[in-house]
Order: structure tokens, then C-alpha cells, then sequence
């Protein structure tokens, strides 16, 4: 390993989460706050689609970011400039993601190429002389490139046009690490060239996830702050704090507690880390759209519900649910039948939200979340622990 190589690359020892990975993750308080501010102004179909695509985006940026943090030492200060760009090109999307669909799609668009591609660029300069660390870094950047057109081409115009062209470019940036990332004359990518640290990986998606809850906490305590102290707000505050108590509970329990021992037991690491950012990126749609349900019940506790209301304040709860089915099928190979039966249950029960006000509505959501947390607690007492056992 020559030049810039030799300094950036990281040691497969020393990979922890540092300082740096943390802060980079603060802004992400802020982009899930935005989203979900998005999706309460225009919460219909069309509102949540966009509200999708721009979710991937800004996932795609954490992803790509915390894997350079994986690949490479973060104490080098190429490293600590990409993250700190990356943050505040994060910053700038989460700003503009509220009107990507309108009149800031230019800047959207332009800024999440900016950052991949850019991010790319250094590194492959930075890896230049050593084709082992520089492999990698081109497939990246060639994908990027290939992305970065439908992505500034549907910042161009307006309309369904830039919904089918970013969710083309969503669905580019997705499918590529499944696929082993194949570019001409290097084809796919072995397991080996894309290495993991399992324990580095798993650490940082359970980072991501108490960031997520933390932007539930953010809007249940500005709720609160904002409206007074009275009786039925209250109410309305205890059921979305012990919902957001519950999501943490099921995400963790054993599942979330053995990823890095799933990763270890892999016989494709980099398959099962794919896998594992899939099931995350679903259960924090989830709880974007649960910060929605609980601001609406928080400030309309009483009255009637409409159809919307009532799709996330169960739908929330479901997408978490079929992504921590997901998450589970990742580390154990199969999935718990209480998480089918939460799903299930929820769409039961949804049509007779139409009966009842908002409180009880997303009090019926938390019940079905506190039967599921209860069952796990039963497993988690009567069985001994499960090893790791993903599939591929």
C-alpha cells in the first residue's frame, strides 16, 4: 500500500464508533424532523412518495458515509473533511427536502450528487497506487455518475417527470450494492473487496435508530411545550412517549442486542450489511410517519379522525413492525410470528378508527406494540439466548 492509501486505509482492529461518527449523526435529528413536517403538509399519497424517495436519499448519504467511516481511518483529516462536508451537505438537503418537489429541487438534487460523487472523487484519488483500496472507490463513484443524471435531469422539471426520474435514481442507488456493485472490465465485486466490520456496522445502525427515536422525542416534547399542560394533551403525550419507550423495547430485544454477532456468523458479511440497511431504512419510514400521528394526536386529541390520521398512526407502527420482521430475518434467519400477527392486527382494527378520536386511535397502535414488547420479554425469560444463524 503506497501514499494516500497507506494513511486513510483502517486498521480492522481499531473499528468502533468514534466521536466523529456520532457527530456526523446529529444532523440527521434535524433531516428526519424536516421529513416529517413534509409529509404533514401534504399527507396523501402523492406527499408520501415524495416523502420516500427523499427518506432513501438521505439514508443513502448516512449509509455511504458511516461505510467510509468503516473502510477508512477517521482520524486522518481527509477523513474528518469528507465527514464534516457530508454533514453539512446533509444539513442543506434536510433544509431544502420539504420543497425538493417544488422550487428547490435544483438545490436537492444538486447537493446529494455533490456529496456522493464528491465523496467518491477524493477517495479514489486518495487510494491512487493501490488497486486493492482504489476498487472499491471506482465502482462507487461509477454508480454515483450513473445516478447523478436522472437525479439532476428530474431537477429539471416538474411534476410527475421528477417523481419517476428520482425514484429511477432511488432505485439505481439501491439496487447496485445487491447486484455487487458490477462496472465493465471489473465486473461484480467479490465478498472479499468490499470488506465489513460487523461489530463497526451494527454499532452504527443501532446509533442511527436511537437518533430516529430522538426526533420522536423532539416533536412529543414540542407538542407538549407548545400547547399548554391540560388533561387531554397530556394523555395524548403519555401514549406517544410510551410508544416511542415500545419502539426502542422491540427494536433491540435480541435482534438489535447480536447484529454484530450475525455479521461474524455470515458467510457473506457485506450481504447480511446490505440486508441489515434495508430493514433499517423501513423501520425508520416508520417512525417518520409515527412523529406525524403523534404531533396530529398531541394537538387534536379529541374529535373526529380522518382517513389520513389514522394511515399513520397505524401505518407508522406497521412499516416498523414489517421492518424489524425484516431486521429479525437478517440475524436469525426467520421471523417471529407476533410481528406478522402486530401487522396484521393493525389493519384489523383500522376501520373502526372512524368511532373513535385521535388519543384512543393511537392509544389501540401502542396496545398492539405493548402485547408484541410483552411477548419478547415471555421468549426472552423462557428460552436461553439465540445465537446468530442469517441466512447466505
Amino acid at each position: 500500500m503506497t501514499g494516500g492509501a497507506a494513511r486513510l486505509v483502517r486498521g480492522r482492529e481499531e473499528q468502533r464508533a468514534t466521536f466523529l461518527d456520532l457527530f456526523f449523526d446529529l444532523v440527521f435529528v434535524f433531516a428526519l424532523f424536516r421529513l416529517s413536517q413534509g409529509l404533514r403538509q401534504h399527507l396523501n399519497w402523492n406527499g408520501a412518495f415524495q416523502t420516500l424517495v427523499l427518506l432513501l436519499a438521505l439514508w443513502w448519504v448516512w449509509t455511504q458515509s458511516a461505510a467510509v467511516g468503516d473502510r477508512f481511518d477517521p482520524w486522518q483529516p481527509t477523513i474528518r473533511r469528507l465527514a464534516i462536508g457530508a454533514m453539512f451537505g446533509s444539513l442543506v438537503l434536510a433544509a431544502a427536502a420539504p420543497a425538493a418537489f417544488g422550487g428547490r429541487g435544483l438545490v436537492f438534487a444538486g447537493v446529494y450528487v455533490a456529496v456522493q460523487v464528491g465523496r467518491s472523487l477524493i477517495l479514489v484519488i486518495f487510494t491512487w497506487g493501490d488497486k486493492r483500496a482504489q476498487r472499491p472507490e471506482l465502482r462507487v463513484l461509477f454508480w454515483f455518475g450513473v445516478s447523478a443524471v436522472p437525479w439532476l435531469a428530474g431537477a429539471l422539471v416538474q411534476g410527475w417527470p421528477r417523481g419517476v426520474l428520482w425514484a429511477l435514481a432511488v432505485a439505481v442507488d439501491y439496487a447496485v450494492p445487491g447486484l455487487g456493485w458490477p462496472m465493465p472490465r471489473l465486473g461484480r465485486a467479490g465478498a472479499a473487496e468490499f470488506s465489513v466490520s460487523g461489530e463497526f456496522l451494527a454499532e452504527r445502525l443501532r446509533q442511527f435508530f436511537i437518533i430516529a427515536l430522538g426526533e420522536l422525542i423532539l416533536v412529543t416534547g414540542l407538542g407538549l411545550s407548545s400547547g399548554g399542560f391540560e388533561a387531554a394533551r397530556g394523555a395524548a403525550v403519555v401514549v406517544a412517549f410510551v410508544t416511542t419507550v415500545l419502539l426502542w423495547w422491540i427494536y433491540i430485544s435480541r435482534a438489535g442486542e447480536v447484529l454484530g454477532g450475525a455479521f461474524a456468523a455470515a458467510r457473506d458479511p457485506l450481504r447480511v450489511g446490505v440486508s441489515a440497511m434495508y430493514a433499517h431504512v423501513v423501520m425508520v419510514a416508520g417512525i417518520v410517519a409515527i412523529s406525524v400521528g403523534d404531533e396530529l394526536v398531541i394537538e387534536h386529541p379529541f374529535g373526529h379522525t380522518p382517513p389520513a390520521w389514522a394511515a399513520v398512526i397505524f401505518g407508522g407502527p406497521a412499516l416498523f413492525l414489517a421492518g424489524r420482521a425484516i431486521f429479525e430475518y437478517v440475524v436469525f434467519g426467520r421471523v417471529s410470528r407476533d410481528r406478522v400477527a402486530g401487522v396484521l392486527v393493525l389493519a384489523a382494527i383500522s376501520p373502526a378508527t372512524i368511532f373513535l378520536p385521535p388519543v384512543l386511535v393511537a392509544a389501540a397502535a401502542a396496545l398492539v406494540l405493548a402485547a408484541i414488547a410483552v411477548t419478547d420479554a415471555a421468549h426472552a425469560r423462557g428460552r436461553p439466548p439465540e445465537p446468530p444463524s442469517p441466512p447466505g
